[in-house]
């Protein structure tokens, strides 16, 4: 495929490196071929770079199988995922998901990506419902001093501002994107 045809979202192969396109820019001047200024993220390493190709360069197409996993436990070093339709299960180091794990509670869903026998990553929904384990009590009127949030330690071991109304036992929605409090789940 050439380069200058690539979209946000496909997947390719280039220099034996698997890449994910982020984002692209065609530059057209005058007196030169078409650039493709394509960002892409090393779906390996995670490394977010951008690549600069001529038009009429191609690029491997390759395709990555999606699938919907739920979250089994934490198993140490690793963290264990199942397929709820065939029930397999794919254990997968927590150094690779060190961003992704501190988002995941038991019995969630993710969609894990894989290329071939290679489990690449998982990826997050937009918000995820967590329960709050640790707060402490709101006071009313406090708003001057903190704003009116304060910390809250969640289930997956994450701490995160919350408004003063919530309390230790709610689930709260967080935006996995920024890690912040969104509202109320």
């Amino acid at each position: 495929m050439n380069v200058t045809e690539l979209r946000p979202g496909n997947y390719f192969e280039d220099e034996n490196t698997l890449y994910q396109v982020i984002d692209i820019l065609l530059n057209k001047t005058a007196m030169r071929k078409m650039v493709a200024k394509v960002k892409v993220k090393n779906v390996r390493t995670g490394a977010i770079t951008e690549l600069a190709r001529n038009s009429g360069y191609n690029v491997e197409l390759v395709s990555v199988t999606k699938r919907i996993m739920q979250y089994l436990y934490d198993g140490g070093t690793t963290l264990v995922f199942m397929d709820p339709e065939t029930y397999e299960q794919i254990e997968l180091s927590k150094s690779v998901l060190e961003n992704e794990a501190k988002f995941l509670a038991p019995n969630g869903e993710v969609t894990m990506a894989s290329y071939g026998d290679e489990v690449l990553g998982v990826e997050l929904p937009a918000k995820v419902a967590l329960e709050v384990v640790e707060t402490e009590p709101g006071v009313r009127g406090d708003t001057i001093s903190n704003g009116g949030s304060k910390d809250a330690k969640l289930e997956t071991g994450i701490t995160i501002r919350v408004p003063l109304f919530i309390n230790e036992g709610e689930k709260v929605l967080v935006d996995t994107a920024t890690g912040k409090y969104d509202k109320r789940a």
